[in-house]
């Protein structure tokens, strides 16, 4: 198979290059850059290595090329299998649009994830770029639209606080076992900000220091939150605060919201257990609540909980850059093309 990765010099385009080189089933390896076209992907993130796939994975005309980052036009001729859009939001649609109906197109920003516009617009401040595309596509939460996958031609890749917030909670809504307000509060390394140059992303803003920041509907992540969960819940307004922490990567988040009468742990761990059964990706975790560093370096999400009446506290982790972005999108590629689902991704923790 043959993969483009636009938008490579970012920190999800960086992590995705070095998953792609070593899934087993990826052949070639092809990096876009508008901005530093022409430049070797191996003076750009010196941390690759020589890696083979790399290497000898751009072919432009007859030419094998030293793995120099190219532009969308020139990996359009290149007829790729699969396109993941590591571009900014609103800049994504546009570019990925191109190689609708030739490839598989993973797109790893906001463009596509919320199906109404009018929801766009208040969350991003403008309309969608691409409405009509936005309708074919597919919300890429891996655990819970597997089947819609496996047929999609648009990927809709989640963000990171989506998918650390939903994950435990969709399958306790589903089941109609939720009632009222749902209180989000989640802790993010800095690396979920993107690689920008803002002050405060420097690290001695941020080293020593944690803090709230868009707090409930004013962060735009929060609307895809609603989208996926709220619909099956009564009362269930979501209530999000995000947080800054000194953490590069990363990602920790704590959920309170109501149980209906009658619901007590062993309904909330079978519920949990049976919903996740066969999702390689997903640990349920009664015993502990589970820390960023467990899941540090790998494509899963830990979860637990914690029972006080009818309080129910739900715990979540994931690396942010791993299952909250690049690690998800493969995973999303792996199920679309019926390959193993955990091809190419780590499910163990590093130390």
């Amino acid at each position: 198979m043959k993969a483009v990765i636009l938008g490579t010099t970012g920190y999800t385009g960086m992590v995705l290059l070095k998953l792609l080189a070593q899934h087993p089933r990826i052949n070639s390896v092809i990096p876009v850059s508008s901005s530093k076209t022409g430049e070797s992907i191996f003076s750009t993130d010196p941390r690759l290595g020589r890696a083979s796939k790399l290497e000898a994975s751009i072919k432009r005309k007859t030419e094998i090329t030293d793995s120099l980052m190219i532009s969308v036009e020139q990996a359009k001729k290149l007829h790729p299998d699969v396109v993941f859009s590591a571009l900014p939001h609103l800049a994504s649609a546009e570019i990925c649009s191109g190689f609708i109906g030739s490839s598989v197109v993973i797109d790893l920003s906001a463009d596509f994830r919320l199906k109404d516009p009018a929801v766009f617009s208040k969350a991003y401040g403008v309309p969608p770029v691409r409405p009509d595309m936005g309708k074919k596509a597919v919300y890429g939460l891996c655990e819970v639209y597997r089947g819609d996958i496996e047929k999609a031609d648009l990927i809709a890749n989640p963000g990171c606080y989506p998918t650390a917030s939903i994950l435990p909670l969709y399958p306790l809504a589903r089941e109609n076992l939720l009632q009222g307000k749902i209180i989000i509060n989640a802790l993010s390394g800095i690396s979920g900000a993107g690689r920008k140059e803002k002050m405060h992303l420097l690290f001695c803003e941020r080293t020593e220091d944690a803090c709230a920041y868009a707090p409930g509907k004013s962060h735009r992540h929060c609307s895809e939150i609603e989208q996926e969960v709220t619909p099956f819940v009564e009362g269930g307004d979501i209530f999000f605060t995000p947080h800054l922490v000194p953490l590069k990567r990363g990602m920790a988040v704590t959920t309170a919201v109501s149980v209906k009468p009658g619901t007590n742990g062993d309904i909330i761990r079978n519920c949990l257990e049976k919903f996740y059964r066969e999702a390689p990706c997903v640990e349920i975790r009664e015993e502990r609540i589970p820390e960023t560093r467990d899941v540090w370096g790998t494509n899963r999400c830990d979860i637990s909980w914690h029972m006080e009446g009818e309080t129910l506290f739900l715990f979540s982790v994931i690396d942010n850059l791993i299952k909250g972005a690049s690690g998800q999108a493969v995973q999303n590629m792996n199920i679309r093309f019926g390959l193993e689902e955990t091809a190419g991704l780590s499910i163990h923790g590093e130390l």
